[in-house]
């Protein structure tokens, strides 16, 4: 069964890239709103997820509010695939036409001054797009790290996609991606990081929203070991087809402390820069999994119990097995047509 779940999830984005590239863009714009809504109406786990994380941000929305935010954050989850499998299709023009950042100068000016850089991104709008924008507008190549996904064709793919658009792609795992990541930064060469999700389980502990969440510690250590500037990067959507977007003031060093301290200071300034985009636009956060520590303990706590009463016997929902619920056939449907 896992390996067809991967087969299907390789050629359902392999007919993306193949098909929606090929749209006219009001009628991809169209088709991604209508699968989003379709997504977000059948209150699947992922949109649940969104919307506890959203919970967070907006503390004090009601659920109605909830609601609507967690609708527009599907809608421009959709959006960012909608492009992303036209992006190898655009030109330089029409790159350069559908993004606008501010202060940009302060990119610029860290790579002039031949340090090196590290852009360090959430998970906000399209990334992907402010990477074609770099490449191509500003012809400035860069290096950045994909998760391996499974399968891996499916990860083959979205390599073989991010270096159509010109980026230096290393795998998260491995062990070489922090030296060449090292290497390209002291030759004073650009590096981008998505960074408000740990993939380690060893990040590094800050406070997110009022909660302790882990993030990744490597822009930080990066910019220690190497001297290359850390600038954060929020991207949003507005009622526009322009994604806009923002280069934040430098992370600094700091001047004392152990390594371990100097890292923890600045990923919590990553993640107040981070925090302060994701407020502006919740609904342009894509965060659908699980991020605060109190929401992974408590995955590790059902795993925990789902773990020992299967070694009880039973089953998940605490039935025998072969015990039929009430109301369920022996077919595994239920009565009345709900599954």
């Amino acid at each position: 069964m896992s390996d067809l779940k991967d087969r299907l999830s390789d050629g359902l984005y392999g007919l993306g890239w193949a098909t929606v590239k090929k749209l006219p863009e009001p009628v991809a714009a169209g088709l991604g709103r209508r699968i989003a809504d379709v997504a977000w109406k059948r209150r699947g786990k992922s949109v649940l997820r969104l919307e506890s994380n959203l919970a967070r941000v907006v503390p004090d929305a009601t659920p109605e509010r909830l609601a609507e935010l967690s609708r527009a954050g599907m809608r421009s989850y959709m959006r960012y695939w909608m492009e992303s499998f036209r992006l190898p299709t655009w030109s330089k023009e029409r790159v350069e036409r559908g993004i606008d950042i501010k202060d940009i100068h302060y990119l610029k000016e860290g790579l002039a001054s031949g340090r090196g850089v590290v852009l360090a991104l959430p998970h906000l709008a399209n990334w992907d797009l402010a990477g074609v924008w770099a490449t191509r507008v500003l012809g400035l190549p860069f290096t950045t790290v994909a998760e391996r996904l499974k399968p891996e064709s499916l990860y083959d793919r979205f390599v073989a996609y991010r270096e159509s658009l010109g980026m230096e792609v290393v795998p998260h795992t491995g062990g070489s991606a922090f030296g060449r990541l090292a290497r390209r930064l002291r030759a004073g060469g650009l590096v981008c990081l998505v960074a408000d999700r740990d993939l380690s389980a060893s990040g590094t502990e800050v406070t997110f929203f009022g909660e302790t969440a882990r993030m990744p510690a490597g822009p930080a250590i990066l910019a220690q070991q190497t001297g290359a500037l850390l600038l954060p990067v929020t991207l949003w959507y507005d009622d526009t087809p322009v994604m806009k977007g923002r280069v934040h003031p430098p992370v600094d060093v700091p001047d004392a402390g152990t390594r371990a301290e100097r890292t923890a200071v600045m990923t919590q300034a990553l993640a107040d820069a981070f925090a302060e985009g994701i407020a502006d636009h919740p609904e342009d956060w894509h965060m659908l999994q699980r991020l605060w520590l109190a929401d992974l303990e408590e995955r590790a706590s059902d795993d925990r119990a789902s773990d020992e009463r299967a070694s009880d016997g039973r089953a998940s929902d605490g039935r025998a097995p072969g015990e039929r619920a009430p109301g369920e056939r022996a077919s595994g449907g239920r009565e009345g047509g709900a599954a």
